[in-house]
């Protein structure tokens, strides 16, 4: 599966915290971040993480455009609900992408362990389904 990790500033800690807890299952799938939420992971895991410009400076979009061509399985966004985000116009749209090509997304601790744990226990298998029909699979 391809799994991104993205964080506002203040959540990153949290989320650096949750890949180290869960490195094991993280180890199993490709993993995308944006700038420095996957630079502080891969230093703090050494897991290989294919790494995108920062949230605000498009690397929300880019995790975006993935979502449009059906090259994201799951996205755990660590988002700070208490803080003005410059780019909130992007993470809307991220948001939107993930509802629109049903993307299961966390944007908190506790989504994000039922996520962790399905995604463990083979609940998302059926995004290979949608893989090997070539839904939305253009570009």
């Amino acid at each position: 599966m391809n799994i991104a990790l993205i964080a506002h500033d203040n959540k990153k800690n949290d989320l650096v915290q949750f890949a180290t807890a869960y490195q094991t299952i993280f180890s199993k799938h490709a993993l995308f971040a944006t700038g420095t939420t996957g630079q502080r992971i891969q230093e703090a895991t050494g897991l290989p993480i294919t790494r995108f410009q920062s949230g605000p400076l498009g690397g929300d979009q880019q995790i975006g455009a993935m979502i449009a061509k059906n090259k994201m399985d799951a996205i755990f966004f660590f988002r700070d609900p208490l803080t003005a985000q410059p780019h909130e116009p992007d993470v809307t749209a991220l948001v939107r992408l993930c509802d629109v090509y049903s993307i299961p997304l966390a944007t908190n601790m506790g989504t994000a362990e039922l996520l962790i744990r399905g995604l463990d226990e083979g609940f998302l298998e059926w995004r290979n389904i949608v893989h090997e029909n070539g839904e939305s699979d253009e570009g």
